[in-house]
């Protein structure tokens, strides 16, 4: 089944005003533009326009195959929620617009995700193409339209793992220098104790056991909190559409709030030159870790990465809870395998709903271990999916340690806990698996994932350390950044992971679908 990419955009210059549309469907394995739409539209709303561009971009895709599975991005929060159906339509002119949008493609192949403005620049290029030419008296013309060349080309194939957050920032420091030819554009358009926990495995600690949030035996806590934003939890509560919410498209001359015209910069998203941020990755690992991170997360004003096309997008669940969650004790991979409890199947349930709703994950994987394939199999059953096995996505191995509280394993091998709590390479009392051979494996397991699932979003079902070491690895941070973190049982993450070898995490510890 071919997959396709829908990016739409829409603009009025004024609010209501002079108004017009662009959408572009794209491959969404080699990112080739396959067809383009754009119309002056007259007088009309952002978000009418907005609306115009979905129906237009989703026409576009069924002439190209009615079979296909299609993924629409745009960066109107509001068309994306109410097309989602997390948020209430209550505008007459919207409601027949979104309706029809709804009929264009069965029900189940089309997803919706919203993405930055700086990442929808084709469909905007073509939005305001389609608002110059009604201004002269004409309509959008294909073969006079630029917006395709002015888009900046992919980068260079990745070199090494997707996720590395290190070799990524400098594939995108590479493909900004060799693109500057020493042109500069206007502005573009305007659119619309220590604080660290002692590890704990499925516990939800820092690290990975079912206990150890093992923090009133160590000393040191860390504060777990859902940071899911409304829009993006599973069944956020729905909204209604008030007045516009995406800012208008403006003429290129426009000017910010502040009333000063806006500086002229080079934007490789018009497809021309950007100076490129000189941030040597150089040093410890931790501290190049650190740098590249920072250079990925942080760009300067007015440029983005190009667009790599659709992301392979990892959901990722931590199974429900189990007998041994609430005792706090270590339970990795090498213990008793414990099932759910009551409560972790409650959860698991509350999970499945929470997907349905949401209605993007493409397929489910699983740790091989009893309480993640149960969790995983409770959410494939509500989306009618099946479940495949991952073996590395299992939890690590704790070896003497496994079924034992923190504060147990500090009175019987204090000297092997303060060694493994120092470092990652340390493995357990007993010959478990240290955290550096979890990372190892882990990365690897996510590699292979990512071959088989390219450009789709996928469901995985696993543990607190995996969890952790794949949101690690995105953004690029030293091995001690697992005991900065709380993950709790059945939360919900999300990495994107793109064609450039970038990541990018959305989502950490969710767990607004539990309430």
């Amino acid at each position: 089944m071919r997959e396709f990419v829908v990016e739409a955009d829409g603009g009025s210059r004024g609010n209501p005003g002079p108004a017009g549309y662009g959408a572009v469907v794209s491959d969404a394995a080699t990112g080739e533009t396959l067809a383009e739409a754009a119309e002056y539209i007259g007088v009309a709303t952002n978000n009418v326009a907005e609306y115009r561009g979905l129906l237009a971009g989703l026409r576009a895709a069924r002439d190209l195959d009615p079979e296909a599975r299609v993924h629409v991005r745009m960066d109107s929060k509001l068309v994306i929620e109410q097309m989602s159906g997390r948020w209430k339509i209550k505008h007459p002119a919207m409601k027949p617009l979104a309706a029809e949008a709804a009929t264009v493609f069965p029900p189940g192949q089309v997803t919706y995700e919203w993405i930055p403005r700086e990442r929808n620049t084709h469909a905007d290029r073509l939005a305001n193409e389609a608002m110059d030419a009604g201004k002269r008296g004409e309509q959008w013309s294909p073969a006079a339209s630029r917006a395709d060349l002015d888009t900046p080309p992919a980068v260079p194939a990745p070199e090494g793992p997707p996720g590395d957050a290190t070799a990524g920032a400098a594939r995108v420091r590479a493909a900004m220098t060799s693109a500057t030819d020493g042109r500069t554009t206007e502005p573009r358009t305007p659119g619309a104790a220590d604080g660290r926990p002692a590890p704990g495995g499925d516990a939800g600690g820092p690290a990975s056991t079912e206990d150890a949030d093992a923090t009133a035996s160590t000393g040191r806590a860390t504060a777990g909190r859902d940071t899911g934003t409304s829009a993006e939890r599973p069944g956020a509560g729905a909204r209604s559409d008030g007045p516009d919410s995406s800012a208008a498209h403006r003429p290129a001359t426009d000017t910010p709030a502040s009333g000063q015209p806006a500086p002229a910069r080079d934007t490789p998203a018009s497809g021309k030159s950007a100076p490129a941020r000189d941030i040597p990755v150089t040093g410890t690992g931790a501290d190049a870790d650190r740098r590249a991170a920072q250079a990925v997360a942080t760009p300067s004003s007015g440029w983005a990465p190009a667009d790599m096309g659709a992301p392979a997008t990892f959901v990722l669940l931590r199974h429900g809870e189990t007998p041994l969650t609430p005792q706090k004790r270590f339970s990795g991979s090498g213990g008793s395998d414990p099932s759910l409890s009551d409560i972790g199947r409650e959860q698991a349930e509350k999970v499945a709903a929470a997907l349905a709703r949401r209605g993007t994950v493409q397929a489910v994987v699983a740790s091989p271990l009893a309480r993640t394939r149960e969790t995983a199999g409770i959410v494939a059953a509500r989306l009618g999916l099946d479940v495949a096995v991952e073996e590395g996505l299992r939890e690590t191995d704790f070896g003497a340690w496994e079924g034992l509280t923190f504060g147990e394993v500090r009175e019987r091998h204090p000297e092997d806990l303060n060694a493994w709590l120092a470092s990652p390479d340390v493995e357990p009392t007993g010959g478990g698996e240290s955290f550096a051979a979890t990372a190892a494996r882990v990365a690897q397991a996510r590699d292979k994932l990512l071959a088989a699932y390219r450009g789709r979003t996928v469901l995985l079902v696993t543990h607190v350390t995996p969890i952790k070491t794949l949101i690690r690895l995105a953004l690029g941070a030293p091995p001690e950044a697992l005991y900065r973190m709380e993950l709790s049982a059945a939360s919900l993450s999300a990495v994107a992971y793109y064609a450039d070898g970038n990541a990018s995490v959305r989502l950490f510890n969710d767990t607004s679908h539990l309430r």
